[in-house]
C-alpha cells in the first residue's frame, strides 16, 4: 500500500518543485521592501482629476527620496586588491623569434576554452599554428623553426601538466615539459 501511495505522491511533488523553480526565474526580481510602490500603468493612463495627479506626484517624489536614501545607505565597493596604475597599464615585450613562451593558464567557466582556441586558430602571425583537421592540438612553432614553440596551452601541447593545472602546477611543470619537447632554450622563467 505504501509503494502505491508513493507512486501517486511523487509526480505532484515534482511538479510543485518544478513550478517553484520556474517561478523564481520568471517572477520579477523585486525583493520585498526594496521595490518602490508605483501605481499600475492603467491608473497612470486614465489621467484622473488634478487632485489625483498631485497625489501621484507626491507619492512618486516620496518613492524617489526613499530610493535615494536606500542608495546612500548601501556600502560603497572598496577595492579588495588595489593595483597600481602602472601594473595595469604595463607593456610587456614578447619576442616570438627569441626564447619567450606564452603559458596560457586556463581558468574554468571564464571563456578560457574559446580564448585558447582563438590563440591557435585565429591569430594572424608570420607563421600561424598548424592545425590538422579533426584534432584539437595544433603545432605553434616559432617563425623559421620546426621544434621551438611560442605557446604552451592545452591546444598546443595538450594536457602536459595535467587536467586544469593551476598556477602552482604550471610554474613547476612547464620547464620540465618544455625540456621533454626538446625546447631546452626556453627555460627562463619571468
Amino acid at each position: 500500500m505504501d509503494e502505491r501511495s508513493n507512486r501517486w505522491l511523487l509526480p505532484p511533488l515534482l511538479a510543485l518543485l518544478f513550478l517553484l523553480i520556474v517561478y523564481q526565474y520568471v517572477s520579477p526580481a523585486c525583493p520585498g521592501a526594496a521595490c518602490p510602490h508605483r501605481p499600475p500603468a492603467s491608473a497612470a493612463r486614465r489621467g484622473g482629476g488634478p487632485a489625483e495627479r498631485e497625489e501621484e506626484e507626491v507619492v512618486a517624489g516620496a518613492a524617489e527620496e526613499e530610493e535615494a536614501a536606500a542608495a546612500a545607505a548601501l556600502p560603497r565597493l572598496v577595492a579588495k586588491f588595489p593595483f597600481a596604475r602602472g601594473e595595469l597599464c604595463r607593456r610587456v615585450r614578447f619576442d616570438m623569434r627569441g626564447r619567450d613562451v606564452i603559458v596560457f593558464l586556463h581558468i574554468q567557466k571564464t571563456g578560457g576554452t574559446t580564448f585558447g582556441r582563438h590563440l591557435v586558430r585565429n591569430i594572424r602571425l608570420e607563421q600561424p599554428c598548424y592545425c590538422r583537421a579533426g584534432q584539437k592540438k595544433c603545432a605553434c612553432h616559432r617563425p623559421g623553426g620546426d621544434k621551438d614553440t611560442w605557446l604552451f596551452s592545452r591546444f598546443s601541447t595538450g594536457w602536459s601538466c595535467g587536467l586544469h593545472a593551476d598556477w602552482t602546477e604550471l610554474t613547476s611543470c612547464v620547464p620540465a615539459a618544455m625540456e621533454r619537447r626538446g625546447c631546452a632554450g626556453n627555460r627562463t622563467l619571468r
